[in-house]
């Protein structure tokens, strides 16, 4: 994609960013929204909002930040950028990223380190929790029909999310692991349904 033109190498037309700054400045809006999770927040932004990508290109990106070390939406933001303007739009997003939460984050320290023994803030904290819990699902539910246009195919791939959900919730097996096991069973599984389609 060029910021030129919107259109990708498969044809699908979409908005681009028109400058680093639109850049920075949709990533720190982003960033700014999204307490509790961003990751609903960047579905919401990148897709619906501004339609800097469908829905099956911000799977496919989520799916690569996921499996690379690191914040999911940090990684998300660089390759995001870097599609957009290289090594200088991969900056500004992570610049827009980080910049303005940070500075709000060791704000928030230093008061909950003075507020901390109060039961109404352990409360609110509490229920920030379930409120980003709620979110996430949402966002799941949001994404789930693009899994019907999946190589594997909905079944299977609720089969994986299953399984990733028991050994990582339930079985307590370190998500390196579950990534690398399962990771590499999808990728034999989704080359060999790619291989027998053509």
């Amino acid at each position: 994609m060029t910021p030129a033109t919107g259109a990708l190498q498969d044809g699908t037309d979409v908005a681009v960013p028109q400058s680093l700054g639109e850049l920075f400045l949709a990533f720190n809006r982003l960033a700014l929204q999204g307490f509790g999770g961003v990751l609903p927040v960047a579905q919401r932004e990148l897709v619906e909002r501004r339609n800097w990508l469908t829905k099956d290109q911000f799977v496919e990106m989520l799916a690569i930040s996921q499996v690379l070390p690191g914040p999911n939406v940090v990684n998300l933001a660089l390759m995001f950028g870097d599609r957009s303007f290289g090594t200088r739009g991969a900056m500004a997003a992570l610049g827009g990223m980080l910049m303005a939460p940070m500075v709000i984050v060791l704000a928030l320290t230093a008061l909950y380190v003075r507020f901390d023994q109060y039961p109404m803030v352990t409360g609110a904290l509490r229920g920030m929790g379930a409120v980003a819990a709620g979110l996430i699902l949402s966002t799941g539910l949001k994404l789930l029909g693009t899994l019907r246009r999946n190589a594997m195919g909905l079944p299977i791939c609720l089969g994986f999310g299953a399984l990733t959900l028991i050994g990582t919730a339930w079985l307590r097996i370190p998500l390196v692991w579950v990534i690398a096991g399962l990771g590499s069973v999808a990728i034999v599984v989704a080359w060999w349904r790619l291989k027998a389609a053509r």
